[in-house]
């Protein structure tokens, strides 16, 4: 049997086992009930006669049918049990809800071990969990959930997973109007991961995009797998990513390592696959509405419209935080709006249309087409309805029949966007949903949510993520060694030799003053005062010699003419694969804190699109009469060190080019950190 099928008895089961007889197990058969399972349910304890109007069967081997779903609600040690005898009656899939598993690896002696166990027991019969609720399918009226839920059932929608049980319950209670077709805790994944589970729900031909929230990847070939289908399918995944990989930082020895793990790695790597990302669980939701009806917006772009000053301005001043533009009005705009809305109104993007027209609804209409004409981008329209406890409401119908005779006319994207998350009511939402009209929840969040929207499927790179998997024991290369390879992979270095500290003066009178003094055995030897720069003659040689600890030196030229200095770094992040960043180099490195970074392998056009992104990178344009640089250059360095670190392999944990110094006709590498494995 294939893994789809063998996933579809287990998420869309024709019927269900429930193992236990606690209030757990006794809510999945009422949450069964009351989503309206057309299925069978057999309950199963060795003890108990009947619940909710069902018998129990005292052993699995009892139930006169082949099982497709169960949900195990047995404590850690019964569940391996039952999880072999389910899979030995060939059962469709399980979820295991006891904890105590690996995520108690550290407080529990042998939980590690249990999971495996758990796994071993399983064979190949799909498991979601352990140490999770289970799955509601609003699709098909299924459900192992044991807990209450606040969905309902749709005929299309978005799928949720996650890895927190009470973070899917708090999503079914949203009222955003958020049509949710599938929603899963994963728990451990010791079986059934995200992208596998992902890219079942995908092919389902109802589920219009993905939502994940997650604490890590795991299985980096297969997320990308998760990543390909999408693109194939034309479906959009939007993640939360919580608990960023810091592993790339432990035992940093150089400043690309200190800076690089963190967040940096997850976000290379959901844009190399062409996926958003958000930092709020509630812009991820507002996110998967857009997707939902509308798929990728193609611009940051947007055309917005409200009747108030106050509105107008402070969606201005948000939007800069989020790259969002508002272009100025064509010709045919500005004449078409002059005709509805007279001379008394100020024409602009942002529009404050002022409430000459309010409760006429053509005019209104009139007013949103006028704004829509000639944008492909998001139209939104800024309302906020009044509560109906209190208020009536219905003078802000005509803002909703205004808009739908718009969308109507011009079928762009369009939105209502409130400036405070409550003010647009949950049947509002489901009223526009049936017009394609996107409700967007709170100012900020809809403006986050329409930038994680806009597609990058232009920079998607297709080629496979570098994994690395190095043992974390490394020792450091000295700083000449380290040079010297790089000079052999076609990168330049100053004049440079290495000699004890007897020999500095000779050496240097070799290579000609002004020459660079530094100390041999330690990668921040500048934090320690052993570089030492510029040294005109011998008797500035001997001053910094008498400084020194150590027994061996490096001497080299001293490089003058330097326009700018870059940082260049690569290094393993054990989560997301190797991670090249560049930033600003030398003593501005920690001053700016001025990176941006990508993932392995990258093409010119990744890398000069990253350097792009440093505020430095305005420097090597030429600015107030300076000369600029041969960012050609620059990127073809680069290019060398990724080359350099791929030929390696496994064999060089991590590297820092700190400065690259860049001058009007050349690059070079004026001081390098190289680790390799050991």
């Amino acid at each position: 049997m294939s893994s789809q099928s063998r996933l579809r008895r287990l998420f869309s089961p024709k019927s269900v086992v429930v193992i236990g007889g606690g209030v757990w197990c006794r809510s999945v058969i009422e949450q069964l009930f009351k989503i309206g399972y057309k299925g069978k349910i057999f309950p199963v304890h060795p003890s108990k006669k009947e619940i909710l109007g069902l018998k129990y069967f005292k052993d699995l081997e009892d139930v006169p049918i082949e099982v497709d779903a169960c949900f195990v609600g047995v404590n850690r040690n019964i569940t391996i049990e039952v999880i072999k005898k389910l899979n030995d009656l060939n059962a469709g899939g399980a979820v295991c809800f006891a904890s105590g598993f690996l995520e108690a690896e550290d407080n529990k002696q042998g939980s590690g071990e249990l999971q495996k166990s758990l796994i071993e027991a399983a064979g190949g019969m799909p498991i979601l969990g352990p140490n999770c609720y289970g799955f509601i399918n609003y699709l098909d009226r299924s459900v192992l959930w044991p807990d209450q839920h606040g969905g309902k059932v749709v005929d299309r929608g978005v799928a949720i997973l996650t890895q927190s049980s009470n973070l899917a319950i708090n999503i079914t209670m949203q009222t955003r109007g958020l049509p949710i077709s599938y929603i899963m805790s994963v728990g451990n994944q010791a079986s059934l991961g995200f992208s596998e589970i992902g890219m079942y729900l995908l092919s389902d031909l109802r589920v219009t995009a993905l939502g994940l929230h997650i604490e890590g990847i795991g299985d980096l070939r297969a997320f990308e797998e998760l990543a390909t289908k999408a693109r194939k399918l034309g479906k959009s995944i939007v993640v939360l990513k919580v608990g960023k990989s810091a592993e790339a930082r432990k035992a940093a020895q150089s400043h690309t390592a200190s800076m690089a793990g963190d967040a940096q790695g997850a976000k290379s790597l959901f844009k190399r696959l062409g996926i958003a990302e958000v930092n709020r669980l509630e812009v991820l939701l507002d996110t998967l509405k857009i997707f939902h009806l509308n798929g990728p917006l193609f611009s940051k772009d947007v055309r917005s419209l409200s009747c108030s000053g106050g509105e107008a301005s402070l969606v201005s001043d948000l939007a800069q935080e989020y790259g969002i533009q508002f272009p100025k009005l064509e010709k045919e705009n500005i004449s078409e709006l002059r005709s509805v809305l007279g001379e008394m109104v100020t024409l602009s993007n942002p529009l404050d249309y002022h409430t000459y027209i309010w409760g006429d609804v053509e005019a209104m209409a009139s007013t949103f087409i006028a704004m829509m004409r000639g944008h492909d981008g998001i139209t939104i329209i800024i309302v906020d309805f009044p509560r109906d406890d209190t208020c009536d409401p219905s003078a802000w119908n005509c803002v909703i029949e205004a808009a739908k005779k718009a969308k109507k006319v011009r079928d762009k994207p369009l939105a209502l966007v409130s400036t405070l998350s409550e003010n647009i009511p949950e049947h509002i939402s489901f009223e526009l949903l049936e017009s394609n009209i996107i409700t967007l929840h709170g100012l900020d969040t809809g403006l986050a949510a329409i930038s994680a929207s806009v597609s990058n499927q232009t920079l998607v790179n297709p080629k496979p993520i570098f994994l690395s998997n190095p043992t974390g024991k490394s020792t450091l290369v000295d700083e000449y060694v380290a040079k010297k390879s790089l000079e052999k992979c076609g990168l330049n270095i100053p004049k440079t030799e290495k000699c004890l500290l007897s020999d500095a003066l000779l050496v240097s009178d070799q290579i000609g003053y002004p020459v660079v003094l530094k100390a041999l055995g330690s990668a921040h030897k500048s934090e320690i005062g052993e570089v030492f720069l510029n040294l005109q003659n011998q008797d500035a040689v001997k001053n910094a010699l008498q400084k020194i600890s150590k027994k061996h030196v490096i001497i080299e030229k001293m490089i003058e003419d330097a326009i700018v200095e870059l940082l260049i770094g690569i290094v393993h992040d054990p989560a997301h694969g190797l991670l090249l960043t560049l930033g600003a180099g030398g003593i501005l490195t920690e001053i700016l804190s001025d990176t941006s970074s990508l993932l392995l392998p990258s093409s010119e056009d990744d890398v000069l699109e990253c350097f792009k992104k440093l505020k430095i990178s305005k420097i090597a344009k030429g600015y107030r009469g300076f000369s600029g640089v041969d960012v050609n250059q620059i990127i073809d360095a680069i290019m060398k060190v990724q080359e350099f670190v791929l030929d390696s392999r496994d064999k060089v944990f991590e590297i820092e080019i700190n400065p690259l110094i860049v001058t009007s006709s050349e690059v070079i590498v004026a001081d390098a950190l190289i680790r390799k494995v050991t």
